[in-house]
């Protein structure tokens, strides 16, 4: 088993738990495939399992290390975005709905995706390398967005809150909207949210 799960506190873990979407640091495994460094590039992707045949050698030498999400949501609540290659129209409408929900950085259409990914990398992790969180009212969150209670990853969806698990979501719990929590999805990611950008959530149907 190799350790090449990611958790929307962005740590890298061992699972037997599969993904749904493929996700790129950087090489971040040495000879041995044991993870070296939590990332190695400030662009964090997120990719499609499947792209044009292509079929790869997980963690081979001097290649990027591959990493794996349980959906979409929880991959942006790590500091991940879609890539350019694999998922244009995805990334497109991320950008798009990024620069609609955070004006003050007077950013254009025409702006490279590096400078977001400058303002994504300070908003997931420290100098020190530790999640960076921010506190909200729970009721103030579009769906999709992951919040941290207990130290325990929760996603907030239809007015609800799902524990995280490597192999899927438990529970459905309601809560005061007034509540203030940390949350682990990059500010800007939640105004792209709020702005339109609807995140894949791996329960079909949350009620």
């Amino acid at each position: 088993m190799l350790q090449n799960r990611v958790d929307p506190q962005g740590n890298i873990i061992k699972t037997s738990a599969r993904g749904a979407w493929l996700g790129n640091r950087g090489q971040l495994h040495g000879d041995t495939k044991t993870i070296l460094r939590p990332f190695k590039l400030k662009a964090w992707l997120i990719c499609q399992l499947h792209f044009k045949g292509r079929h790869r050698q997980v963690m081979a030498p001097n290649l990027y290390t591959e990493l794996f999400f349980l959906d979409e949501a929880t991959a942006f609540a790590a500091g991940h975005r879609p890539c350019f290659e694999c998922r244009r129209d995805d990334a497109n409408r991320f950008k798009a709905d990024w620069l609609k929900g955070n004006p003050e950085y007077e950013f254009d259409h025409k702006v490279h995706i590096e400078k977001i990914d400058e303002i994504l990398h300070q908003e997931r992790t420290d100098k020190n390398g530790r999640k960076v969180t921010f506190e909200a009212a729970v009721g103030n969150l579009p769906d999709g967005v992951f919040i941290q209670m207990n130290g325990e990853p929760y996603l907030f969806a239809n007015k609800m809150i799902w524990h995280w698990t490597p192999f899927g979501y438990e529970g459905g719990v309601s809560f005061s909207e007034s509540t203030k929590v940390a949350v682990l999805t990059p500010g800007s990611v939640v105004n792209a949210f709020r702005s339109g950008y609807r995140p894949q959530i791996g329960i079909r149907d949350l009620k």
